[in-house]
């Protein structure tokens, strides 16, 4: 039996059984635990103020009680000093290290810096947050796995998208078992942009650069994190632009006993297509990438203002099922994006030994799957993982 459930207006989602809804994590337990959080704030350093430090790190660790902004590695323009004049602006990486007040090193420089400087932080005896991709080869991010087990530091990985409202959605409509058992996804991250980036080390052919470590750590991390590790991997990398010199297009498929997980990008797509398309034995759920975090923070927007990380509600997502027999079809509220809790999560971390939010395997394997999509995309065939 088929139903129109729009002039129902979506009762059978309504029920406490089948709602898509956010869990209050204000318990007595939480509220005793937060009051010990402000008590020791994390003073935290930046290796950078540029994009990544200004919109992706600093409004957080400002805001947040249970971090102090306390200093910034800049080495020619004093950007930051001036816009937190209490931080500590330090010329060079060394002196930064050698500060014992440091506990937190968030390494946010280019992809191919990332190693050395995560290494020496954790050397200096600091815990890392090192921005995606974790490192540029995987060999490199087993050694600063290992090193932050012998160093008894911790290592996270800033993996942000995994708390974007667009990934949470899907993922609880997944986890909650509305779609049955998936038998193919597709994740789509495009732009439309024909000019190169302004950021000359991100359009130079060298380690980790092109769209496949930029773009593509972000899809296959939420691809990992929905369906785990696969068993083979097939790549095409390419560039598509005439002006471009490093990859501005790519399409992964990872293969799974019963599923196959498609992860495409282009900086071609002037029309965008869904950023997540995923099938099951139930049905269907189709959603835009609609997360406002990154274009609030662009607009000074600061993450402790009230209704942070909602979609608009033209971005809901629209799920085609069935429950009981009851075909059912209708467009589902989106749940809260928010980074806060990625860096909640990093502060229990430290102060309360538990577990990160990203650790550095799931960061090692990301890499494992890039190296295998070039691989394959050179030799046009499909790696085992």
């Amino acid at each position: 039996m088929k139903i129109s459930v729009r002039s129902l207006h979506f009762q059978i989602f309504k029920s406490s059984h089948f709602q898509i809804s956010q869990l209050s994590l204000r318990s007595p337990f939480h509220q005793h635990r937060t009051k010990k959080i402000i008590m020791q704030p994390i003073k935290t350093a930046l290796c950078s103020f540029g994009m990544s430090g200004r919109l992706f790190h600093a409004p957080f660790i400002e805001t947040l009680p249970q971090f102090e902004l306390y200093a910034v590695w800049e080495r020619s323009k004093k950007l930051a000093a001036e816009k937190y004049p209490s931080i500590i602006s330090y010329d060079n990486y060394d002196d930064l290290l050698a500060d014992d007040a440091i506990e937190l090193v968030i390494v946010n420089t280019p992809n191919a810096t990332h190693f050395e400087y995560a290494k020496k932080a954790l050397l200096a005896g600091k815990h890392v947050i090192v921005e995606k991709p974790f490192t540029v080869h995987s060999d490199q991010a087993k050694e600063l796995q290992t090193l932050s087990e012998e160093q008894n530091k911790k290592l996270v990985v800033y993996h942000n998208r995994r708390f974007d409202s667009d990934f949470k959605t899907v993922k609880k409509v997944i986890d909650d078992g509305y779609l049955g058992k998936i038998v193919e996804a597709e994740i789509h991250f495009d732009r439309y942009k024909q000019e190169l980036s302004p950021k000359t080390h991100k359009e130079t052919p060298g380690d980790g650069t092109g769209a496949l470590y930029d773009l593509g750590s972000h899809l296959i991390d939420q691809a990992l994190t929905l369906f785990g590790l696969p068993d083979a991997v097939f790549g095409d990398i390419r560039i598509i632009r005439e002006v471009s010199k490093v990859d501005d297009y790519f399409e992964v498929l990872l293969y799974y006993p019963e599923l196959r997980v498609r992860l495409k990008s282009s900086y071609l797509v002037r029309e965008p297509l869904a950023a997540y398309s995923l099938h099951g034995t139930l049905g269907s759920f189709v959603k835009s990438r609609g997360d406002v975090q990154e274009a609030s923070l662009d607009k000074k927007i600061l993450p402790n203002t009230e209704g942070w990380g909602n979609e608009p509600e033209t971005e809901k997502g629209l799920l085609h099922t069935e429950k009981n027999g009851t075909v059912v079809r209708d467009y589902i509220d989106t749940l809260q994006g928010n980074y806060n809790d990625y860096f909640k999560q990093v502060y229990e971390a430290i102060r309360f030994d538990k577990p990160v939010p990203v650790s550095a395997e799931e960061g090692l394997n990301v890499i494992r799957v890039i190296e295998a999509a070039f691989e394959s995309s050179e030799g046009k065939k499909v790696v085992k993982f």
